[in-house]
C-alpha cells in the first residue's frame, strides 16, 4: 500500500486533529497519510485547499472526507484520484448545495440549532459536541473538539457544487447509526444514489475521534482497492 496516498478532509467545526488516531493507525501501516487544513472560508477555498495537499502526494490517492468535506473530496482534481471514503459525510450532487442535503430530512431531536454570526460564520455551541457532535467521547475529547473547533463559513454550503468525482470513481461511505448531526436515513439516501460500499456502524457523528477503528477499515479496504486498480 505504499504507492497509495491518503488526504484527510475534517468538516465543519473540526480540524485536522481530528483525524489523529486515524492517521496514527494508517502510519503504523506504512500509509503516507495527510490531513487536509481546510480554511472553511468557501467551498471553492476548501477545494483549492485540498487540492494544494494533493500536491504534496505521490502516487495513487485516497480522499476521506468527514461531514462537509464530502462535498470538498468530490470536487477535487481527479488526476490520481482513485477511491473515494464517505465519513458520515455530505454528498451533494452536481447543482445541489450542502445545505440542501444536509437539511432535507427533520433534524434529530438533539441537533444544535445553528445560525450565522455577524461575520456569516456558524459556530457550533459549545454544548453540542456533547449532545450531538460526538456523545460517545470522553470529557477530554470533547473539551479539546470545543477548543480548536474552526467555524463554518456560509459561503460553503450555500453554492451550487459540480460534477462530483463519485460518478466516475468506487466510493465507500461509512454510515453513522447514531449520528445527531446528519440524520442517518439522509446518509443512506446519499450513499445510494453514488452507488457507493455501505458499511453501516452504531457510532456518532465523529467516529474518527470515538471509534478510530471503524473509520481506519473502510479506508484500508479503499486504499486496497485503488492499490490494485
Amino acid at each position: 500500500m505504499k504507492d497509495v496516498s491518503v488526504v484527510l478532509g475534517h468538516g465543519a467545526w473540526a480540524d485536522g486533529s481530528s483525524w489523529a488516531r486515524v492517521i496514527t493507525a494508517l502510519a503504523a501501516e506504512g500509509v503516507d497519510v495527510t490531513a487536509a487544513p481546510l480554511p472553511l472560508t468557501s467551498l471553492a477555498d476548501d477545494v483549492a485547499a485540498l487540492n494544494r495537499s494533493l500536491d504534496r502526494t505521490k502516487g495513487s490517492i485516497v480522499l476521506a472526507g468527514h461531514a462537509y468535506a464530502g462535498a470538498v473530496i468530490a470536487l477535487a482534481r481527479p488526476e490520481r484520484v482513485k477511491a473515494l471514503v464517505y465519513v458520515t459525510a455530505l454528498a451533494p450532487d452536481e447543482g445541489e448545495k450542502v445545505a440542501d442535503v444536509f437539511y432535507r430530512l427533520e433534524p434529530h431531536p438533539q441537533a444544535p440549532k445553528l445560525a450565522p454570526d455577524g461575520n456569516g460564520l456558524i459556530w457550533l455551541p459549545e454544548a453540542a459536541f456533547a449532545t450531538a457532535f460526538a456523545q460517545n467521547a470522553s470529557a477530554i475529547d470533547r473539551a479539546v473538539l470545543a477548543a480548536v473547533q474552526r467555524p463554518i463559513s456560509l459561503n460553503c454550503i450555500t453554492v451550487p457544487v459540480g460534477r462530483p468525482l463519485w460518478k466516475d470513481i468506487p466510493s465507500w461511505f461509512l454510515v453513522a447509526e447514531d449520528d445527531r448531526m446528519i440524520v442517518p436515513e439522509t446518509q443512506r439516501f446519499m450513499a445510494r444514489r453514488m452507488k457507493a460500499t455501505v458499511k453501516a456502524h452504531a457510532v456518532d457523528h465523529t467516529p474518527s475521534v470515538t471509534a478510530p477503528t471503524v473509520v481506519v477499515d473502510v479506508i484500508r479496504e479503499a486504499v486496497r482497492s485503488a492499490a490494485g486498480s
